[in-house]
C-alpha cells in the first residue's frame, strides 16, 4: 500500500486544480437562479407600496447627426443612463462567495417606463439586453440612443444660428408617487460636459442645462426631467460659399448705377446681372435651410436686392421705349409737314396753270412772278421753324425725362446702398453674437 499513496495525493491535487477556476460559477448560477426564481417582474419593486421609486437619470451628448430645418427635425446620437433600487434584487455578497455585481437580463426583471416626449423616432439603437445588479439591490442601465426628436429650429441667422432643442424624460403611466425622477450627476457637470462629443461635425455643442419639474394633468402629476441640447452651426463654410459671392454680386450690381440711363449697354449688362443673381439663388438654395416658420435673413437681403435690380431694368426699358417712340412720331410729323410742302409747289406749277399764265400779258407775269417766289421762301421758312420748334420741344421733353430719371436712379441708388450696408452690418452683428 506505500507504494500507491503517492499516485492518491497526485489525483487528488489534480482535483483541486481542475475544480478551483470553477468555484465561483456555481455561486453565480445559485445566486442568479435564486434572485428570478420568485422575482414578479410585473410589479414595482418596493415593500412599501406608498414609497416611490426613485429613478436617477443622466445624459451625454455624442454627436449631432442631422438638422432637418423643413421638417422640424433634430437627429442625436446620445448615451443614456438610468439607475434604480430594486428591493427584491439585493443579496448578502458573503454568502454567495463575494460576489458584489452581477448581469441579469433586462427583460426578466421590471424597469421604469421612461420614454422621451418630443422623439419622433429612434433610428438604428443597438438593443442591450442586460443590465448590472449590485448586491444593495442598485440597478445600472446604460445604453447609446439615436433619437429624432421634434424642435422649433430657426433659420433667421443662418449661418449664424443657434439651436435649442430639449429632450424631456418622464414616465408614460407612472406618476410622482409610484416613480419619482433626479439626476443622477449635478447640473453643472451635465451642462459643461462635452467630453464625448465630436467637434468634427457642421454643429458645435454649447451647454446641455438641465431642469426637473413636474406636470400636471388630469391623469395626475408626473415627473419630468427636460435636457436643453445648445448646439450653434460652424458658419466659415457658407461665408465663403455664399456671403463673400453674394456681397460681390451686389457690389457689380451697384456699379451699373454709373452707366448711363438711356445706354443699351446698361439694359445689357443689368440682364447679364439678373442672370447672375437667378443662377446663384437657385445655388443657393440648395445650401440654404428651408423652413415654413422662419426665412433666413441672408434670403430676405438678396430678394431685396434683386428686387431693386428687376425695377431698375424695368425703368431703364420704359424710358428707352418711350423716348424711341417720341422720336418717331416726331420724325413722322417733320415728314407730314415737309411733304405737305412740296405739294403746295406742286400745285403752284400746276401745268394748267402755267399754260393760263400764257395767256396773260407780259406785264402781269411780271408783276404775280415776284410774289409767288415770295409766298414760297415765306412757306419753306415756316416749315423750318416749325420743324426746330419741334425739335426743341422733343428735346426739352427728353431732359426732362432725363432729370426725371436721374432723380429716381439717385433715389434707387441711394436705398441700394442702404440696403447693402444693412446687409453688412447685420452679418457682422450676427456674427459677434454667435461668437459670443
Amino acid at each position: 500500500m506505500a507504494p500507491l499513496w503517492p499516485f492518491v495525493l497526485a489525483a487528488a491535487s489534480g482535483i483541486l486544480a481542475i475544480g478551483m477556476p470553477h468555484s465561483r460559477s456555481p455561486a453565480l448560477h445559485h445566486l442568479t437562479k435564486q434572485l428570478l426564481q420568485t422575482y414578479r417582474k410585473e410589479v414595482r419593486p418596493v415593500h412599501n407600496w406608498t414609497q416611490a421609486t426613485i429613478v436617477y437619470l443622466d445624459v451625454s451628448v455624442h454627436a449631432v447627426l442631422d438638422v432637418d430645418t423643413q421638417n422640424q427635425k433634430l437627429k442625436t446620437s446620445i448615451w443614456y443612463r438610468e439607475v434604480w433600487d430594486d428591493e427584491f434584487l439585493s443579496w448578502n455578497s458573503s454568502m454567495f462567495d463575494e460576489i458584489r455585481e452581477i448581469s441579469l437580463p433586462l427583460s426578466a426583471i421590471w424597469a421604469p417606463d421612461i420614454i422621451i416626449n418630443e422623439y419622433v423616432d429612434i433610428e438604428r439603437s443597438p438593443d442591450l439586453p442586460y443590465v448590472y445588479v449590485n448586491s444593495s439591490g442598485t440597478i445600472k442601465h446604460s445604453k447609446p440612443i439615436q433619437v429624432v426628436s421634434a424642435c422649433n429650429l430657426e433659420t433667421y441667422a443662418f449661418p449664424f444660428d443657434v439651436q435649442n432643442c430639449s429632450l424631456t424624460f418622464s414616465s408614460i403611466l407612472h406618476t410622482v408617487e409610484d416613480v419619482d425622477l433626479a439626476f443622477l450627476r449635478s447640473t453643472e457637470d451635465i451642462t459643461h460636459d462635452q467630453k464625448a462629443f465630436l467637434n468634427d461635425s457642421e454643429w458645435e455643442l454649447l451647454s446641455v442645462s438641465s431642469t426637473y419639474s413636474i406636470l400636471q394633468n388630469s391623469a395626475g402629476d408626473f415627473a419630468q426631467i427636460q435636457f436643453n441640447v445648445v448646439i450653434r452651426r460652424h458658419p466659415l463654410v457658407y461665408v465663403v460659399s455664399l456671403l463673400i459671392p453674394s456681397i460681390f454680386l451686389m457690389l457689380v450690381d451697384l456699379g451699373s448705377f454709373y452707366l448711363p440711363p438711356t445706354c443699351q449697354a446698361r439694359i445689357l449688362f443689368k440682364t447679364s446681372v439678373l442672370v447672375g443673381y437667378t443662377v446663384f439663388r437657385v445655388n443657393m438654395s440648395d445650401e440654404v435651410p428651408r423652413s415654413a416658420g422662419s426665412t433666413p435673413l441672408i434670403g430676405v437681403f438678396f430678394t431685396v436686392c434683386m428686387a431693386f435690380l428687376v425695377l431698375s431694368l424695368s425703368k431703364s426699358i420704359l424710358l428707352v421705349k418711350f423716348l424711341y417712340d417720341e422720336r418717331c412720331s416726331q420724325q413722322e410729323q417733320t415728314l407730314l409737314c415737309l411733304r405737305g410742302d412740296m405739294d403746295t409747289n406742286q400745285r403752284q406749277m400746276d401745268p394748267g396753270a402755267q399754260l393760263a399764265g400764257v395767256t396773260e400779258s407780259p406785264v402781269c407775269q411780271e408783276d404775280q412772278a415776284p410774289s409767288g417766289t415770295l409766298k414760297e421762301v415765306w412757306s419753306q421758312l415756316r416749315s423750318i421753324s416749325s420743324y426746330f420748334q419741334t425739335q426743341d420741344q422733343v428735346d426739352r421733353q427728353e431732359l426732362g425725362w432725363l432729370a426725371l430719371l436721374e432723380r429716381f436712379d439717385r433715389l434707387l441708388f441711394q436705398s441700394y446702398l442702404i440696403v447693402l450696408g444693412l446687409y453688412a452690418v447685420t452679418l457682422c452683428s450676427l456674427w459677434v453674437s454667435w461668437s459670443g
